[in-house]
């Protein structure tokens, strides 16, 4: 699907990084800010997730994507245009809000063009573009930021909006078909309706449930990494001294490296797609998470430079390696496409759950007890994930099946 490669390169190239430094150095915000930051971005997701999900599934996907860039684009200018912990406030609810438009219907629209069966082979060859892409971005971005940090992020935010053009323009939309007025009940109803399919189909699912407890504890784990990562640099261990390089440079070549590896591992990820059958996929994840817990603790307890970026570049490339792995395994239990965003995005609520319920315990343990604690407490928290990956390969990668529930009385 070229435009899908296509999307997954420029998606990509907007540098969070960049917003990263910009809270940390311009915003000033603490630790416990840091989070709230996320959090309130998790909460938007968690109240849009299933809503816009179901809105892919009844009308359109593509529809659906066009909504999410442009909101997102907007939700980016936001955050660049006013440095204010408030204004931040604001644009990460908009981002949140704009991105569970695309959580769902994008894994969806392109598992429908291409089949479940060579859904996983796609991802993988999407997730090495998307490494390029971001590699590109993170060069344009580090210059931009050097005029100018706001400069850098407005424009990842107007580019976010320009993907959202071209999708309505080009994407094509030939796997998915959409109810016909004679078969439609009122928008509403119909809109219930499938948000109801979609809930019950996860419940009669046993491994969808696992799948979707595994995502709310991953979630909460992630939020200590991706808030307090440019804070333990810059407050904790310290960036190398070299000239007067700005933080912003720092970060950007750490970011190059760990794209660099990812990009060169992800050949790996591409072969094991061609085996793509359950069992395997789940052994891989339950390898990948448990290294992706060593590597945040040990990025949570290094004392040097070195240390630090080699557990942090590891964390990285396991959690990246993670996520298209996931997505086919998660796929592969969705046989109903008429409720496939529905779900997909059920699980992002899960996820939504996890950052925005567990984040502000990790800030607040940053706040009291440093970064490092924060760090050691998100890795401790994918152990409940590592038990339930393993409980599923005793069941050869999936779960005995229950019967199915009744149905609801007209």
């Amino acid at each position: 699907m070229p435009f899908f490669y296509t999307l997954e390169f420029v998606l990509s190239m907007p540098a969070f990084v960049v917003i990263a430094v910009y809270l940390v150095r311009d915003v000033g915000l603490s630790p416990l800010q840091l989070v709230l930051v996320g959090t309130v971005m998790e909460a938007a997701v968690f109240v849009s997730e299933i809503p816009t999900g179901v809105f892919a599934d009844t009308y359109s996907r593509r529809a659906s994507l066009v909504v999410s860039f442009v909101v997102q684009g907007i939700g980016w200018m936001i955050v660049g245009s006013f440095a204010d912990f408030a204004a931040v406030l604001i644009g990460w609810a908009v981002w949140g809000f704009g991105y569970t438009f695309m959580s769902g219907a994008y894994e969806a629209w392109i598992t429908d063009e291409v089949g479940p069966d060579n859904v996983g082979r796609v991802f993988a060859r999407g997730f090495q573009l998307s490494y390029a892409g971001a590699l590109v971005g993170l060069g344009l971005s580090i210059a931009l930021a050097a005029v100018s940090l706001r400069l850098a992020i407005i424009s990842g935010g107007a580019l976010l909006i320009a993907a959202g053009v071209a999708t309505a323009l080009l994407m094509p939309e030939t796997g998915f078909t959409r109810a016909s007025d004679r078969e439609r009940r009122g928008s509403w109803t119909e809109l219930r309706a499938t948000a109801s399919r979609g809930a019950r189909y996860v419940r009669v699912q046993p491994l969808l449930l696992v799948i979707m407890v595994i995502t709310f504890f991953t979630g909460m784990s992630s939020e200590a990494v991706d808030r307090l990562t440019e804070a333990h640099f810059i407050r904790d261990i310290g960036l190398p001294r070299l000239g007067s390089l700005d933080p912003v440079v720092w970060f950007g070549i750490f970011g190059a490296g760990s794209l660099v590896i990812g990009l060169v591992a992800s050949q790996f990820l591409v072969r094991r797609f061609e085996r793509g059958e359950e069992l395997s996929l789940a052994r891989l994840l339950l390898a990948l998470t448990a290294v992706q817990a060593i590597a945040m603790a040990a990025f949570g307890l290094a004392g040097s430079i070195v240390v630090a970026l080699g557990a942090l570049w590891l964390y990285r490339l396991m959690r990246a390696l993670v996520a298209p792995v996931y997505l086919t395994w998660l796929n592969q239990n969705i046989t109903d496409s008429s409720v496939r965003a529905t779900v997909i995005s059920i699980a992002g609520q899960s996820d939504a759950i996890g950052q925005a319920g567990g984040g502000p315990l990790l800030g607040g343990v940053g706040n009291l007890f440093g970064i490092r604690a924060a760090l050691l407490a998100g890795a401790a928290v994918l152990m409940p994930a590592l038990g339930l990956y393993a409980r599923a390969l005793r069941h050869g990668g999936r779960e005995p099946e229950l019967e199915a529930l009744p149905e609801a009385a007209p």
